[in-house]
């Protein structure tokens, strides 16, 4: 066994409904030599409870209660207590398939300038079965912008690093490059597949306890790709879990989400623009895509007068986007002939959202 030791960081907010499976998932992994610190941000369920039944002979499991502060901020908290070689992040409600710190481990090591390495995932509905294969170029839109050519340097199969792992995994490819540009125009890293070197870590630091709600995963990774090279392995290593109502993705969130993007890019480019390659015609088009993404959010939970601001500000920077103009408009309307109109849009939204909601596969998962 490697004496690499991985310490393994699980927020956890009223979850005992599924915490258990995911500690499960990692306890089931091939590389044993882990720690898992579970931190309890302030639930007021049996979380406790059932770290101490199911796990308080495990000597990996480590329990770590707070007060309620946000995912970040136990994050953090995890962050600080964890004495690993590398790092993992891991929501309480996803799964790790066996191989997966191994394999990544095994190409950390073959990659020595990558100071993480992520991959994709599948997704499963709240009934656990697979809903979307390889969910996370679909999930993420900035990876329409970019070939991989473009985005990464080196392209190598897993075969050249490890061949009984890439027999058993169909031989992916493994990546190799600096994404920080290509990272300012949206995330291309999900946190529950992110493997760290600790020293990485300790030239990003903590999470950014600023951005609450949702999407202040996406200023960390960033952060991270500031620093140097990373590594994806482009084979799904997690379940990640869609469809519950106390998930940070849910459409509750979305404002936030929408506004902690914008945050993080104008913080980057602020910091950062002379090393960000790319043209000012697609920066102009990354701000004004995050402008009317904000300012459809205000109007559809009933705040026109944000929204104005932000469709207006989306327009100056594209005028050509008649949608985003038709948005406007709707804004502009008075308060008594925009609701109705509101109900409809998000009426035929809903409509349309399930309708190009995938079928499930045939089969079940690999």
């Amino acid at each position: 066994m490697s004496a690499d030791l991985v310490s393994v960081i699980i927020p956890s907010y009223n979850r005992a409904y599924c915490l258990a499976t995911t500690v499960d998932s990692v306890l089931a992994q091939t590389h044993g030599n882990l720690e898992i610190l579970i931190v309890d941000d302030g639930s007021k369920d049996a979380t406790r409870e059932l770290v101490a039944e199911r796990y308080g002979r495990e000597p990996r499991v480590r329990y770590i209660h707070q007060a309620n502060a946000g995912v970040s901020a136990a994050r953090n908290h995890g962050l600080r207590l964890a004495t690993g070689d590398y790092l993992a992040l891991l929501d309480s409600d996803d799964l790790w398939l066996p191989w997966k710190v191994l394999a990544q481990l095994r190409c950390l090591a073959a990659l020595p300038s990558a100071g993480m390495i992520w991959t994709d995932m599948d997704a499963i509905g709240a009934d656990g079965e697979i809903c979307h294969r390889r969910y996370l170029t679909e999930m993420y839109s900035s990876y329409r912008r970019f070939p991989r050519d473009q985005l990464f340097r080196d392209a190598r199969p897993l075969s050249a690093i490890d061949r009984a792992l890439a027999a058993a995994l169909g031989d992916p490819q493994v990546f190799l490059g600096d994404i920080f540009s290509p990272m300012i125009t949206g995330n291309l890293v999900h946190t529950s597949t992110v493997l760290l070197r600790r020293e990485r870590f300790e030239r990003v630091r903590e999470f950014d306890v600023e951005l609450r709600y949702s999407g202040e995963d996406y200023d960390f990774h960033l952060r991270t790709c500031r620093e140097g090279d990373v590594a994806y392995l482009d084979a799904p290593s997690i379940l990640y879990q869609r469809g519950r109502d106390d998930q940070l993705t849910h459409r509750k969130y979305t404002v936030h989400m929408a506004e902690n993007f914008l945050k993080t890019v104008n913080k980057a480019l602020a910091r950062d623009r002379a090393r960000v390659a790319l043209p000012a015609a697609m920066l102009d088009e990354v701000i004004a895509e995050a402008h009317a993404w904000i300012g459809e959010q205000r109007l559809e939970i009933g705040e026109p007068g944000p929204a104005r601001h932000h469709l207006g500000t989306s327009l100056k920077l594209r005028p050509w986007q008649p949608r985003v103009a038709a948005l406007l408009g709707a804004a502009l309307l008075p308060r008594q002939l925009a609701a109705p109109l509101r109900a409809s849009y998000r009426a035929i939204k809903q409509r349309l959202r399930a309708a190009s909601r995938p079928p499930p596969p045939a089969a079940g998962p690999a």
